[in-house]
């Protein structure tokens, strides 16, 4: 079912997913009332800190959490359809075809056993009931697709034959196969040379035009997010601590955490000894704070901070934040 105009293709609204310990006595909160837009042929960047909840908010719209962890409340409206209340036979027909994934480790997508053939050919098989024939015919126009070099030799090799960048390639291939409407990169240039990562990145960049793909892109690389992507979200303690069009929130951003990782990016024409680096560490998302989770951390926090947890405001310019020196600033007429 297409998306109703004007209506975005992923509508993710109020969503927690906790992971709970076998005894039940441990909750923890990976991502904590999360809600997001994404539009056909957008790219939307999600940043934050390892353990913000970025992967888990991945795997919460694929249905593909651990045994341990479970949504616990929320919608993820894509292409009219609530993502949460599918079967687990209907989200095997999501998957791969209407919504597929790349992930930070290529070897972990890859199947030692099989050959690239098979594994860029599956997908094709299971979801359209191609001929193997016909299927590793297809396999080959895609790792054309994706640049690598003399694919009819390469569909009859294995996964330990190619280098990371030709493995990372094949997992996007692998990707677009079904031609989804909605790809999420997981880190997919984390394991990548700087030279490699740039003609990744131009790939993902064409196989969007040409396939109209809707990206979101999960980094913690905020020079990406620059290159890559039309809005952005940032992650903190499971939670949206402030979100919208990338050139708005790099030119002022509101939340004190976003405007930490941005002065925390190197620059040529820096002229300082050290990088500026981020106080302390995230809490404990079993036992978060009273208050605002990023108060401690805060150079900017006052009492209000520590006692109660803020709201989402929103700002100017389609942007959001949840940051009571937001509030300040939309009374002062300065936000």
């Amino acid at each position: 079912m297409a998306a109703t105009p004007n209506r975005p293709l992923l509508e993710i609204d109020n969503l927690s997913t906790h992971y709970v310990s076998a005894q039940g006595t441990r909750v923890v909160r990976a991502v904590d009332d999360v809600s997001l837009r994404i539009s056909a042929g957008e790219t939307l960047g999600i940043v934050g800190e390892s353990g913000s909840g970025k992967s888990t908010l991945a795997l919460s719209i694929l249905r593909v959490l651990p045994p341990a962890a479970q949504i616990v409340s929320g919608q993820m409206w894509f292409e009219n359809e609530d993502l949460v209340r599918k079967t687990d036979t209907e989200m095997r027909h999501v998957r791969g075809k209407r919504i597929a994934m790349i992930l930070q480790d290529p070897m972990a997508s890859l199947n030692p056993l099989f050959t690239i053939g098979n594994q860029v050919g599956e997908p094709i098989r299971v979801h359209e009931g191609t001929r193997r024939a016909a299927a590793w015919r297809r396999a080959c126009d895609l790792l054309k697709a994706v640049r690598i070099p003399s694919p009819e030799t390469r569909v009859t090799q294995f996964p330990h034959e190619m280098s990371g960048g030709m493995r990372q390639r094949i997992v996007g291939a692998i990707g677009i196969a079904c031609e989804p409407r909605l790809l999420i990169a997981d880190e997919p240039t984390t394991s990548l040379d700087l030279t490699i990562q740039a003609q990744y990145l131009s790939l993902l960049r064409d196989l969007q035009r040409e396939h109209g793909l809707a990206l979101i892109f999960i980094t913690h690389n905020l020079g990406i997010v620059a290159k890559m992507c039309d809005q952005l979200v940032v992650m903190y303690a499971g939670r949206v601590v402030e979100s919208g069009p990338v050139s708005r929130i790099f030119n002022a951003p509101a939340h004190p955490y976003t405007k930490a990782l941005l002065n925390s990016i190197p620059r040529m024409t820096d002229n300082r000894n050290r990088l500026t680096a981020i106080e302390g560490q995230p809490p404990d998302l079993s036992s978060l704070p009273r208050g605002c989770s990023f108060a401690a951390r805060c150079p900017a926090a006052f009492d209000r901070c520590h006692k109660e947890t803020p709201p989402e405001f929103n700002l100017e310019g389609g942007r959001t934040a949840r940051c009571w020196l937001a509030s300040v600033a939309m009374q002062s007429g300065a936000a």
